[in-house]
């Protein structure tokens, strides 16, 4: 994880001190120019020429409204993440992304400062939906709301019954794909409302509502076995 409170040698990212020791003017009045100068050097890359430089260039240059951009995301649509036992900070979380950006832009070469911010979102929200996923899979706290397969809302994994259903649960969601398992996690899951859920993905409402949908269907023919009057051993089940 990069180091926010000092500079590392071998990453040539600035600590937190000296990003402070900069003018507050200077870091907010021409920061839309400053990436949009090095997004254009990024482009003209060609060859030989290491980009990487110019990549970290360009993220410790845009460190400060990052770091505004990852705190108001996590601490409005994610804040129980900063609760125990997780606990997370927004310096912790802006770390994470900035890893994540340097590998992405050694691929992506976004064309406008508004595309290498959609970016940052971008990943913003999948390290926090990542980070959702491993505490509800660490607690095996989950709530699915009006469950497709019949269980009970909220699921009481501490009954021994329970534990394998939840594990089956939570493999099934695991596998499904990433645009699907993202809008599944934050309204049933996490209790978002769509149009809420449609902010943080970045989408439509009648994109997350259709999503939903189809991870409804995915998840009812997984786990049909699951659900009320299912057939075991080729008899369905008495009343």
């Amino acid at each position: 994880m990069l180091r926010l409170n000092g500079a590392s040698p071998q990453s040539g990212w600035p600590g937190r001190a000296d990003v402070d020791s900069i003018p507050l003017a200077v870091t907010e009045a021409n920061t839309t120019a400053a990436v949009e100068q090095y997004l254009n050097e990024l482009a003209a890359v060609s060859g030989d020429t290491p980009a990487e430089p110019i990549i970290r260039a360009l993220l410790s240059r845009s460190v400060n409204r990052l770091h505004t951009l990852c705190a108001a995301l996590l601490y409005r649509n994610y804040p129980r993440l900063t609760r125990p036992p997780l606990n997370l900070q927004s310096e912790e979380m802006l770390s994470s992304v900035v890893e994540r950006m340097i590998k992405a832009l050694r691929e992506v070469r976004p064309g406008t400062v508004r595309q290498f911010f959609a970016l940052a979102n971008q990943h913003m929200r999948w390290e926090l939906n990542d980070l959702a996923r491993k505490l509800d899979a660490q607690t095996q706290a989950i709530e699915l709301r009006e469950s497709a397969v019949g269980l009970p809302s909220p699921v009481d994994v501490s009954t021994p019954a329970a534990g394998p259903n939840i594990i089956r649960i939570l493999e099934a969601i695991d596998g499904l794909p990433e645009d699907e398992r993202e809008a599944f996690y934050l309204v049933r899951v996490q209790g978002m409302t769509q149009p809420a859920a449609a902010a943080v993905l970045g989408v439509s409402t009648r994109t997350v509502q259709r999503r939903v949908n189809h991870t409804l269907r995915l998840l009812a023919e997984q786990l049909r076995d699951l659900q009320p009057g299912a057939r075991r051993g080729g008899r369905e089940n008495p009343p």
